[in-house]
Order: structure tokens, then sequence, then C-alpha cells
């Protein structure tokens, strides 16, 4: 006997948990997103890191409006990676969105990951998609994902196992990412001795889990000076440690040569971009691991010792 529509199974919870930390200027826009979702079922928490911008009583604002959502207010400021963390493990949802409330996600994105999410296999642990970049005032800069000129995109989106292809180049947009629950759970939510998140999520969750593109522009991403990514590579740059602890992990996951010789793509740029910025010290660590993926080249030697001159 066919089973009714009426005992279709009913559409998954999604957790938003929407990330604060001195994000007035841009707030009201983000969370006014998250209320224009097509999707009806959504569990959002509002987790402020600390602002000391005035965020706290806007969040407060929009809590007292929306009494089924949650808030947290974090009495000091423990970074993104222990600020998502507190509010995954509290959450239900079957798949959950990682939102920085200085961008904006257009009406249907939730709909549009949950479907794919649907008809994708249960191996998928992420849906990614395109996104609109915007400059700090709103301004349309250009997508994330551009045409190349020949049919295809740059940079080149990758499905399926794609953890060589997180290794050696970056082309995931971060503010797209709808992760399933499972996944998450089995790498034991972000790993909170790190700055930043995204890198080490694409590392170690496509090690055992499937990446899923889809081709449809669903957030808007904003650019500006305060944003994380703008302070990468700076002389103070707080994600270059981090970031090499994430090649360290990888070193480990990593199961043939090929995927050592993609991990030292990556090593061999960073190795390029630390020392172009004066990191020595980081520069010297980065060599190193290069070394151990087995794929050095003559040119990576020079930079091995200009790694080691002292800085001028």
């Amino acid at each position: 006997m066919l089973p009714s529509a009426t005992s279709a199974a009913p559409a998954p919870l999604v957790t938003v948990v929407a990330l604060c930390h001195n994000h007035a200027a841009f707030l009201r826009e983000s969370l006014d997103s998250i209320l224009a979702q097509t999707y009806p079922h959504l569990e959002v928490w509002l987790v402020d890191d600390a602002s000391t911008d005035g965020s706290p009583a806007i969040l407060q604002e929009y809590a007292a409006s929306h009494p089924e959502w949650h808030l947290v207010l974090l009495p000091e400021n423990v970074g993104n990676c222990r600020a998502f963390n507190q509010a995954f493990r509290l959450s239900q949802g079957e798949f959950v969105i990682d939102f920085a409330t200085d961008d904006v996600l257009l009406p249907a994105r939730v709909a549009q990951q949950v479907q794919a999410f649907q008809t994708a296999p249960a191996t998928v642990g992420m849906v990614y998609s395109n996104c609109e970049l915007i400059s700090e005032a709103g301004a349309l800069l250009g997508l994330h994902h551009r045409p190349d000129g020949h049919g295809g995109l740059t940079p080149a989106p990758a499905s399926g196992w794609v953890f060589a292809d997180v290794l050696a180049r970056y082309f995931i947009s971060t503010p797209t990412m709808l992760m399933r629950r499972a996944c998450l759970e089995s790498l034991g939510g972000y790993d909170e001795t790190l700055t930043y998140e995204d890198f080490d999520f694409w590392v170690r969750a496509s090690r055992d889990w499937q990446f899923l593109y889809l081709d449809a522009v669903t957030t808007r991403k904003r650019k500006h000076p305060r944003s994380m990514s703008a302070k990468a590579y700076r002389r103070h740059d707080p994600f270059l440690a981090s970031t090499i602890r994430v090649c360290d992990k990888a070193l480990d996951l990593c199961r043939t040569p090929e995927e050592r010789e993609s991990l030292a793509v990556r090593l061999r740029w960073e190795l390029r971009q630390a020392l172009r910025h004066r990191h020595v010290a980081q520069g010297r660590e980065l060599y190193a691991l290069l070394c151990l993926t087995g794929h050095v080249r003559p040119l990576d030697r020079l930079l091995g010792v200009l790694a080691r001159l002292p800085l001028g």
C-alpha cells in the first residue's frame, strides 16, 4: 500500500546560529533576512560574543519580538568557535547554519539547500553555494564563483569526495554552508583551540563526508575592514597559527601520496604568504610541514633558507 500524502515525513528543522561581535551597523538587515526565509522550520539562536557597540540591545529587541528565538549574551569575548559551539550543543536542528550577522541570507536560501540535501546521499555532510559579495555599505561587488568565460566558474566548485580539493585550494564561500548535524557532531563541533573554523571544518569533514555544490546564489557576504578575513596575513595575523595547526592535522589525515601532494600545494602557498608578510617563525613551521609531505621542489628549498634568516 502506498503512503498517503499526509503521512509524508515533516520538513527537517534547521538551526540558524547567528553570531554577532560588534555588528550593530549590519545587524537589523541580517536578522530581518532570517525572518524573510521562505522555509518555515527554523530554530534561531542569537549569540553575542561580548559586543561593545550596541549590538546586545538590538539582539534583545529581536528576541523580545520573537520569543521562540533563543538569546545568548556572552559576558566575555570567547571567539567564533567557542561561541558557536555553545549554541550548537543546545540546538536541535537536523541541519545547521553558522551565520555571521554582518552577512545576509537571501529569502529562498534555506529552502533551496534543504531540498538539495533531501535529494542527496546520506554521506553528504555539507551543501554550499554561490554568493554575492557586497561592500560595507551594501553595494554589489560581484560573485564569489564567477563565470570564467569558458562555461565554468572560478574558483571552480567541487562536489563529492573533495578532501584533496580542500587541501590544495580555496573555493568554498563559508557563509553559504548548510551543515548536516550528524557531520558536525562526528567532529565534536568546532575546534575551540583555533581562532577560526572554516578551513578546519573543511579538512576534517571532507575526510569522511561528501560536500555538494548547489549552483545558486543564496547569500550576500559583506566585505569590510573589520571582518575576520580582512585580518589575514597582516603584521600581527591572529589566524596564521591556526592555519598551521590545521595543516598539521591534515597531514595526519592524508592517506595517499596524491593527497600529500595536494597538501604541499597549500603549504607552499601559505609559506610564501608568511615570508612575504615577514612571519619568519611561522614560515619555518610551514616549511617543516612541507618537507614531511615528501613533495619539496627546488624553489621550496630556497624558501626554506629564507625562513631561517633573521629579520633585517
